[in-house]
């Protein structure tokens, strides 16, 4: 792994799991020591993670993390939004009955009262977003889903545990992966919507008090 990937992702963690978090300042001179990088392979770091709009570049030198408020996280679900209904649709003309039948099902098993329960939901969160990327087989939507998931585990670390939400998500997903399984363009779409609403509507309602302050819209 070059130089400059291994800095890159090694910020991108620690930017998600919100080691790093909003505000954080991040010195050229420091970080690259901190990493084990020279400078130049840093900046090429930053800049990648600028461009995606998780750090801002205040001069040359001098890089921060960038902050998250009300509007950034509704203008993100915006986005996602348009995304993933569009994904959906696709996938439910062009995807594999099989393969998402198969996740269906398995979300159907999902216990997140057992010990594994929410790893395995994890996982086939992640089984099922690679799917939809296999069956859409467009490039250019499968970039930008790429990029707002980069921004929704920040998000989602910045947010409260709510288990019950976190039921209803399971729920969500199942009926979109039945949906696109029966090849039912609408109501992949729809459903789609519906999880995104809810999602957005937990993610808000769950920050912190002392981030909702800086909520307010």
């Amino acid at each position: 792994m070059r130089a400059s990937d291994r800095a890159y992702a090694t910020l991108l963690d620690e930017i998600q799991r919100g080691h790093l978090p909003p505000g954080a300042v991040l010195a050229e001179a420091e970080q690259a020591a901190r990493l084990g990088v020279s400078r130049t392979p840093l900046r090429e770091a930053l800049g990648r993670l600028a461009a995606a709009g998780l750090v801002v570049q205040q001069s040359p030198r001098l890089t921060v993390v960038s902050e998250i408020d009300a509007g950034d996280i509704r203008e993100l679900f915006e986005l996602r939004r348009a995304l993933e209904e569009t994904a959906a649709r696709l996938a439910a003309v062009r995807g594999s009955e099989a393969t998402f039948s198969a996740i269906a099902s398995a979300l159907g098993d999902v216990h997140l009262d057992a010990p594994a329960g929410r790893e395995t939901y994890a996982r086939l969160i992640a089984d099922f977003d690679a799917a939809i990327d296999d069956a859409v087989d467009n490039d250019y939507l499968v970039s930008a889903l790429s990029t707002v998931r980069t921004h929704l585990v920040r998000v989602r670390r910045m947010a409260r545990e709510r288990p019950h939400r976190l039921e209803e998500s399971v729920h969500e997903h199942r009926l979109i992966a039945d949906a696109i399984a029966r090849h039912d363009p609408d109501l992949a779409a729809h459903a789609t919507h519906v999880h995104l609403h809810n999602a957005l509507e937990g993610i808000l309602g769950s920050l912190p008090t002392d981030v909702s302050e800086r909520l307010v819209p």
